[in-house]
């Protein structure tokens, strides 16, 4: 099917339990699209010399911000002089994400969170080492937004905004061929992750599952997303997330009952043992549904002795 659409995916590694990101290429009349470029590291680079030898890029798409799809736009984009698109939300969220002054109030939010010392300072290291992955940025010649219409390959396709797992992600949908590339907004089997860090969206669950209704009104058949292999029925797998959302929500506000940190109740939602990069997934998690739960008035929130606690 992805070679009817013209689009070949390039699945890249990734160092982490999630182990692999798909970028897509297409051939249009210019020259080529490429669709997000993983992380800046030597395995992607010679990826992408391989993938792309004798192939004339013109464009460079980016779903979102995040390394693993934004990474190497500026290193690719140097060496083919390609034009790069992505949605302005997401283009200043990057520009920001990794500076100094962020960092710095990264630090300040985990003590917010309760996250202890140690597991803080291993946490923003994380985060710091990830500026080489993202460097150079890319210069960014076209903003993407709601509502325009882009041409990838041989087909036009319809820019979806869909905040949530990121405040400017954007899908492209394929009316003519009623197929949706859901970049990390729709997933196969995990739930995509969605996070707040007391900065952006203020309550990014609810935006995520606005977009999933958006989204849900397409009743799009063939889903092709960044993680995983493509599958059929995007508004059963809607279901499914919606779903899983509704138990984590119940467990989340369960976790409260007599006031607890954003740091208390990540360690009742994860179990399992955590590297330091799921760690940051998890908290953040566990505060963007800890806020949804505040701004729908079923839960309170406090600041006591520089830490903030949830309660019914």
């Amino acid at each position: 099917m992805l070679e009817k659409l013209g689009l070949k995916r390039v699945t890249l590694d990734l160092p982490f339990r999630l182990d692999h990101v798909n970028c897509f290429l297409a051939e249009g009349d210019e020259g080529w699209t490429v669709i997000d470029t993983g992380l800046h590291n030597e395995e992607t680079v010679k990826r992408w010399q391989d993938e792309l030898n004798g192939k004339n890029v013109t464009d460079i798409i980016i779903t979102h911000y995040h390394p693993d799809h934004f990474g190497y736009a500026g290193g690719l984009q140097k060496k083919q002089q390609a034009r790069v698109s992505m949605s302005e939300i997401d283009y200043k969220a990057a520009l920001n994400a990794w500076s100094e002054q962020f960092l710095d109030e990264l630090s300040h939010n985990y003590k917010l969170a309760d996250i202890p010392d140690e597991e803080a300072g291993a946490m923003l290291a994380n985060t710091k080492a990830f500026v080489p992955r993202v460097s150079p940025y890319p210069n960014v010649d076209e903003f993407l937004w709601d509502g325009d219409t882009i041409t990838i390959g041989t087909y036009n396709y319809e820019v979806i905004a869909t905040p949530g797992h990121s405040d400017g992600l954007v899908t492209f949908y394929n009316r003519e061929n009623n197929m949706l590339l859901s970049t990390d907004h729709i997933l196969p089997k995990i739930t995509p992750n969605i996070s707040y860090w007391f900065h952006g969206e203020p309550n990014p669950l609810a935006r995520y599952l606005e977009s999933l209704d958006k989204i849900k009104q397409l009743d799009a058949d063939l889903v092709i997303p960044s993680h995983g292999n493509p599958f059929n029925g995007a508004n059963n797998r809607i279901a499914e997330i919606k779903s899983h959302h509704d138990d984590r929500l119940e467990q989340t506000l369960a976790s409260i009952d007599r006031g607890s940190t954003v740091y208390e109740v990540s360690q009742q939602l994860f179990k399992k043992r955590l590297t330091v990069h799921e760690m940051r997934f998890a908290v953040g998690e566990t505060l963007a549904h800890l806020e949804y739960l505040r701004y729908k008035g079923e839960c309170q929130r406090e600041l006591n002795d520089g830490k903030y606690q949830y309660y019914v």
